[in-house]
């Protein structure tokens, strides 16, 4: 089974008690998150060997995460504490609807302070699934070292891939640089978006020309997700859609999340690597069948408050099935 190693950011989301408009006294309650460490813990508590790579304050909340973590069977052996930065936070405000809003306390954060000099000794010794987000490149110094790592990944045989993930208030002036998250997407081989993030990429392109720039830079496939609404699944040559399963939304912070760690952990237990990603993909059936079970780990996820916590075990999925 191919190992899953995801890099990047561990915080922890103070959650709102309040739901929309509601009025009274409002309290928040710590969960532990961070989109690439919620994705390590998706594949983990679906069975697959998952690591996490990155950096958290020598405090409280950085203890926390590690702690949690690796109660999920996340390999943390990986993840630095430092002294000279906070762990982030991120308070979480929802709608009815469970979608939801952030405010981060980040920066200065404890995971921007990551450096290649940081990696494990023999890490891409051997080929994994190496997932990355565009939140580890909103300052230069850690833009460069996500860049690096995904090509050293490369280099190592790994299949590279990325979620945007975007967060506009995590960059300076609330301005994403454009072309420096689409450098970490034309470095994957599997990229996943959401509709929203694709009208933000795009610029003046239209978006079937977007994408297949995209699968011209070298990306196999692209996979975007839309709330309740269909995914799109798109390669050279093929374009389908899927109906995730409809569910009542609580809270949707994981649910992206849990989704492309659905779909990581099927490639990990299909044992692909970046050789044998193409071949992978050319199955059709197969490759529909594990988007079906993706979508299936990210309806399950919006119906949990939380982000490690409302991720999917194997048991989870089965009421899911459509």
């Amino acid at each position: 089974m191919t190992p899953v190693i995801a890099f990047g950011e561990a915080l922890v989301d103070m959650l709102s008690s309040r739901l929309g408009d509601a009025s009274g006294p409002e309290t928040f309650t710590p969960y532990a998150g961070g989109a690439p460490a919620n994705v390590a813990v998706a594949c983990a508590r679906l069975g697959v060997p998952s690591r996490f790579l990155g950096m958290v304050g020598a405090d409280r909340f950085g203890r926390f995460l590690t702690t949690e973590m690796a109660s999920h069977g996340v390999d943390v052996s990986g993840v630095v504490t430092t002294f000279d930065a906070r762990t982030a936070l991120a308070f979480v405000s929802r709608d009815a609807h469970g979608e939801r809003t952030f405010d981060f306390y980040r920066p200065p954060a404890a995971d921007l302070l990551y450096r290649l000099e940081h990696l494990p000794t023999g890490v891409f010794a051997e080929p994994a699934i190496v997932h990355l987000c565009s939140n580890s490149l909103t300052e230069e110094t850690i833009a460069e070292t996500t860049l690096a790592l995904a090509d050293i990944a490369q280099r190592s045989g790994s299949l590279v891939s990325v979620d945007a993930n975007l967060r506009a208030n995590l960059w300076p002036d609330g301005q994403v640089d454009i072309a420096r998250v689409t450098a970490l997407l034309d470095r994957a081989q599997l990229v996943k978006l959401s509709a929203d993030e694709v009208e933000a990429l795009r610029g003046d392109h239209p978006v079937d020309a977007w994408i297949s720039q995209r699968l011209a830079a070298g990306v196999r496939l692209v996979v975007i997700t839309d709330g309740a609404e269909p995914v799109s699944v798109q390669r050279l040559g093929q374009r389908f859609e899927i109906v995730p399963p409809a569910v009542r939304a609580i809270d949707t912070t994981a649910g992206g999340d849990a989704f492309i760690g659905g779909l990581l952990a099927m490639l990990a237990e299909a044992d692909v690597d970046a050789a044998g990603f193409a071949e992978w993909c050319d199955d059709s059936e197969g490759l529909k069948r594990a988007v079906r079970i993706a979508c299936r780990c990210g309806a399950h996820a919006v119906t949990q408050p939380g982000a490690y916590a409302a991720l999917p075990a194997r048991e989870d999925l089965e009421r899911l099935k459509h």
